[in-house]
């Protein structure tokens, strides 16, 4: 009785703070939310007696949107106002639904087409650890490899972009100055 209280618990709370991650208009928000929601993710996996993998889900996953928040503070101008010029917003949302889905059901496939138990090695008498890193580095090396690179490629994007408006802050432009610099580039 007492995991089916704790997994409503914590699913109603995860899908509320990922809720507000997605529409609020605030970055604080919007990061707190995410870390809180990374927090609440860690449960499921201490409900399920994976301690290590809810142990790493809070240091790697919470750190790193920490981490995030940090660069977030310090290379956005969070008080300026972003206008998006997308002429189609529901083909974009609808094209990225959709590769959002196949990316799921190509990394799902694998796992629904055999039985996972019994594909497994679990040793009694090794821990949750090893069980993990043998699963991970066998089975699951090549996810786990395109996860690794597609972080790299994003954290080189995100400095490159941050990098390019590093010269100026809207913060402390009039609105003419601002305008000015947007029609430069």
């Amino acid at each position: 009785m007492f995991e089916v209280v704790a997994f409503y618990l914590f699913a109603t709370l995860t899908v509320i703070m990922f809720l507000i991650t997605v529409f609020t208009n605030n970055a604080l928000y919007a990061l707190s939310a995410l870390a809180a929601g990374m927090i609440f993710i860690s449960a499921f996996f201490f409900l399920l007696d994976a301690e290590f993998l809810g142990a790493v889900q809070i240091v790697v996953y919470t750190g790193a949107v920490v981490a995030l928040y940090a660069f977030g503070m310090m290379f956005f101008d969070s008080l300026s106002t972003v206008k998006e010029s997308i002429k189609n917003p529901r083909l974009v949302f609808l094209l990225s639904g959709l590769i959002a889905l196949l990316i799921v059901v190509i990394f799902v496939s694998p796992i629904i087409g055999q039985n996972v138990q019994a594909n497994l090695p679990v040793h009694p008498e090794w821990g949750n650890t090893q069980d993990v890193g043998v699963v991970l580095f066998t089975k699951y090396l090549i996810p786990f490899e395109i996860a690794a690179v597609m972080l790299l490629v994003a954290m080189i994007g995100g400095i490159i972009l941050a990098s390019k408006k590093m010269d100026t802050s809207y913060s402390e432009l009039s609105e003419n100055e601002i305008d000015k610099l947007k029609e430069e580039r």
